[in-house]
């Protein structure tokens, strides 16, 4: 902001100064379909690299063990996501719809799924999984007050582009050995996510953002295209918690609708070549 000033005082050309953005992945460790020859760790390694390589600071990654007791091997991806220097936050044990669940049933949902996370720092932040904080209004201030007597921020979320819409697609189309649809897919994601940052400025001007992601397979091979398209747009990377700190927990911040055509992504690669 200092440079901005001095380069409109002395009449130098200027560019928009930069806004915050604070990059958090959803469902690790087990998100969408995997194409062939991938594994659970190998996306998430593949997401690290794209993250380190960008600078993005201490990324949040929000955590369902559900899939660890099923598959306890799956630990390793989030070994991987602290061995980064990354951080991990509340997603729920099943990634449970607060609108499906009694309140006494949800909470139980998060201090389950608690022990997974203790080895990471600063890990009292949740995200409500489907974004839904509750259509009951005894319910959600419920669970309101039970996150807040825990301890926990809610992780808001004020970007957002429906990217797990493009993960079962991109399995297909690899299965499919069908290039000409994975650069559709490639195209159309990184469109979805340029014009939800503009929805974004324009609903709200004057924030730090959060975007949500999630671990998918295609999120991982796209994500140095898509954080150099971000820095292209004029966002600098911050950590969650400074994104974070001019949000009121008691207000779910506003977020302009997701850009994504999901009936068009569902076709694509739909049948064998």
């Amino acid at each position: 902001m200092k440079r901005f000033l001095v380069a409109l005082l002395l009449g130098l050309p200027v560019l928009a100064p930069a806004q915050d953005l604070a990059i958090t992945i959803d469902d690790l460790p087990v998100h969408n379909d995997l194409p062939p020859g991938e594994t659970r760790l190998s996306v998430a390694e593949r997401m690290i690299a794209a993250l380190k390589d960008a600078q993005v600071p201490e990324p949040y990654g929000f955590v369902n063990a559900g899939p660890i007791a099923e598959d306890p091997a799956l630990k390793e991806v989030l070994s991987a996501w602290r061995s980064a220097g990354f951080r991990l936050g509340n997603h729920t044990w099943s990634h449970a719809n607060l609108d499906q669940l009694s309140a006494t049933d949800f909470e139980a949902e998060i201090t389950r799924n608690e022990p997974a996370l203790r080895d990471s720092p600063d890990w009292h932040w949740f995200r409500y999984p489907f974004l839904a904080e509750g259509s009951d209004p005894a319910k959600r201030a419920e669970i309101r007050r039970f996150l807040k007597e825990r301890g926990y921020r809610i992780a808001a979320v004020t970007m957002n582009f429906n990217d797990f819409l493009w993960n079962a697609p991109y399995a297909r189309c690899m299965a499919n050995h069908d290039e000409a649809g994975v650069a559709e897919l490639e195209r159309s994601y990184l469109a979805a996510a340029r014009q939800a940052a503009d929805d974004a400025r324009r609903l709200s001007p004057n924030i730090a953002y959060v975007l949500l992601m999630h671990v998918g397979a295609l999120d991982a091979r796209v994500m140095p295209k898509l954080l150099a398209q971000y820095r292209g747009q004029g966002f600098h990377f911050v950590t969650l918690p400074e994104a974070e700190r001019t949000y009121d927990d008691s207000v779910t911040p506003p977020l302009p609708p997701a850009p994504a055509d999901a009936e068009k992504l569902a076709r694509i690669c739909s049948t064998p070549q």
